[in-house]
């Protein structure tokens, strides 16, 4: 019937080409020397595509003349339209392919090398590489170019499968992750806002619409991280995560205790921790951290509920420091710590250079008592008391004196800022605002390489900065702890404050409180393109 149906056209064409004697006639098949050996199918086909040239008037005609020379088939239309859409896939992937050729061909670098250049970019920018040809897409699908992946975004749009995808790409190549919301950076200079923010505040401020405009576009919810997300690190046989280094998560509000403890539990070469805003106790992550990663350096854990998590017990501060003796940098932000487990964290890390522990409760700086001689205080190089609810203007006084008498040798950053001032001995609702008796001059007299920052709010409420020495200054921080994240971010907060919600006297050092890939979605096509 196809040969029947193709020398009705070929005639009826003939026929409406006769009538036309401005239009040239073509050599027949058998007269073309392009089909000499060709099979039977693609002279067919090389006749067929003769009649490209034919005006769509006379295409029409003929066929509509086809239909009703052969009334008794009434799958021709059906069998006409199929024929035309294989015939479009096979010219598009034909194109495709020469493309593919000529890209080959025109690229100056060896695949091996432009897998290399893959490597070094980020990973959004990776995607957009790789939808560009096949070849680049050959290359982009490399393990080596998923070695340091970061999922992170303004707003939700990337799901489990995602980061399934991702990982599972990457393999046993993978060394570094980050995932999560990261809402943008418009904070002031000396500020310490927190990291955390909630989905619906990143997109309000973020996208400009609606957290219900968000859920309604994207459907059954497609672009959420749930509890699963980081699931196939425990994939194959524990590969991706074996020997992943650097874990960054942000704001995943579906994440428990559960979960990331089985995380963490797949990265026994984790160096580098950070959480923000995960709903997960204290205590619980740094049990996981003390059984899983013992060689961590660096780990920073921000709370999602300021100055409410009191889970911190004394035996898992003992743990951490005997399960962990390389920590280099600790951050405890918003937590309610208490002095004595603080003393036994920063006393207990030999190695310890910075800390971090702004706008966590209970602290009153009794920890500091006599830390600089120890063997572990003495080290730091940094250290951050920032907003720090129940922070003591004697604590610090005595610190301060301590620097004088040649104690913290190593400190080059100390951060005593208060945007509420300090606590007074007696009772700490009374604030200090601009206290006489912390010798801060006679620091910055004695230690010039030290930057010292003391900020504090006048009398009257309004904020001002009663110290400042070499705000601004790069060479007063060590470059590898010089920011608060590790891509030097600061980031906008948009979580709810309880600053000034607690009741607690501050003074509770004793106590201890009781592999399948989904369909793609048009949200994470900027991130799943290959």
């Amino acid at each position: 019937m196809d040969s029947v149906v193709l020398h009705s056209v070929s005639a009826s064409s003939a026929a409406s080409s006769s009538s036309t004697p401005s239009m040239a006639k073509r050599p027949c098949p058998s007269q073309n020397p392009r089909v000499e050996n060709l099979s039977d199918v693609e002279r067919l086909l090389d006749a067929f595509l003769s009649l490209s040239d034919l005006p769509s008037l006379a295409l029409d005609l003929s066929f509509e003349r086809l239909l009703q020379s052969v009334p008794s088939d009434p799958d021709l239309i059906d069998r006409a339209l199929k024929m035309g859409s294989l015939l479009l896939d096979a010219a598009k992937h034909s194109s495709r392919k020469r493309a593919s050729n000529h890209n080959s061909l025109a690229w100056p670098l060896p695949p091996d090398l432009t897998i290399k250049v893959f490597s070094m970019l980020d990973t959004q920018s990776l995607c957009y590489a790789s939808a560009t040809c096949s070849m680049f897409s050959k290359c982009a699908k490399d393990p080596l170019c998923y070695t340091n992946l970061d999922l992170t975004t303004l707003v939700p749009k990337v799901n489990n499968a995602v980061v399934a995808t991702m990982i599972q790409r990457a393999g046993k190549a993978l060394r570094s992750l980050k995932l999560g919301v990261v809402p943008g950076a418009t904070t002031s200079l000396g500020s310490c806002p927190p990291f955390v923010c909630t989905i619906r505040n990143a997109i309000v401020e973020v996208s400009n619409f609606s957290w219900n405009d968000k859920r309604s576009r994207q459907g059954r919810e497609s672009s959420i991280l749930t509890r699963c997300c980081l699931s196939p690190l425990s994939g194959d046989g524990g590969a991706p995560g074996a020997l992943l280094r650097k874990l960054h998560l942000y704001n995943i509000e579906r994440m428990d205790n559960a979960s990331l403890g089985a995380a963490l539990s797949a990265c026994p070469s984790l160096l580098d921790l950070e959480i923000v805003g995960l709903h997960v106790e204290l205590r619980q992550t740094l049990m996981s951290v003390s059984a899983n990663c013992h060689l961590i350096e660096r780990l920073f854990f921000e709370s999602s509920k300021t100055g409410r998590d009191d889970s911190l017990k004394a035996q898992t501060c003992f743990e951490l420091v005997n399960n962990c003796p390389h920590l280099t940098s600790l951050s405890l932000r918003g937590f309610k710590l208490h002095d004595c487990k603080v003393r036994v964290l920063v006393k207990g890390f030999r190695k310890l250079k910075y800390v971090d522990f702004s706008t966590s409760y209970s602290i009153t700086g009794n920890f500091l008592r006599n830390l600089g001689s120890c063997n572990g205080g003495n080290f730091l190089e940094v250290l951050i008391l920032r907003d720090c609810m129940h922070l003591k203007e004697m604590e610090v006084a005595r610190l301060l004196t301590a620097i004088l008498a040649g104690d913290f040798k190593f400190l080059v950053h100390l951060d005593i800022s208060n945007r509420e001032g300090l606590a007074s001995e007696a009772d700490w609702y009374h604030r200090c605002y601009n206290s006489s008796i912390m010798p801060i001059k006679q620091v910055l007299e004695t230690r010039p390489d030290m930057c010292v920052v003391a900020e504090y709010p006048s009398a009257e409420g309004s904020y001002m900065e009663t110290f400042d020495a070499d705000m601004n200054s790069e060479i007063s921080l060590p470059s590898q702890l010089s920011s608060h994240t590790s891509d030097g971010s600061i980031f906008m907060s948009t979580s709810e404050s309880s600053y000034n919600s607690d009741q607690g006297s501050g003074n509770e050092d004793g106590q201890d409180a009781n592999y399948v890939i989904y369909e793609e979605s048009s949200d994470e096509i900027d991130f799943l393109s290959l």
